[in-house]
């Protein structure tokens, strides 16, 4: 599963640092951090995702009366 903005492939990178032994785990924070818990596998996907064409940050979807909507 590719990472679907800027933000979530790098904070993939950055757990899948500290998991190979390059960083040490206790200087991630937020999303990274959590993700520090995902197999390697699944770290790499993300992690290997290019960034050119993602937008920085992920849309959230709303419901509303009419529907679901892009926030």
């Amino acid at each position: 599963m590719p990472a679907e903005s800027k933000k979530q492939q790098m904070a993939a990178g950055m757990a899948l640092a500290a998991k190979k032994g390059e960083m040490p785990i206790s200087k991630l924070k937020g999303a990274s951090k959590a993700m520090a818990e995902m197999p390697m596998k699944s770290l790499k996907h993300f992690a290997e995702t290019k960034r050119k064409g993602l937008p920085l940050k992920k849309k959230k979807k709303v419901q509303t009366d009419e529907g679901w909507m892009m926030a």
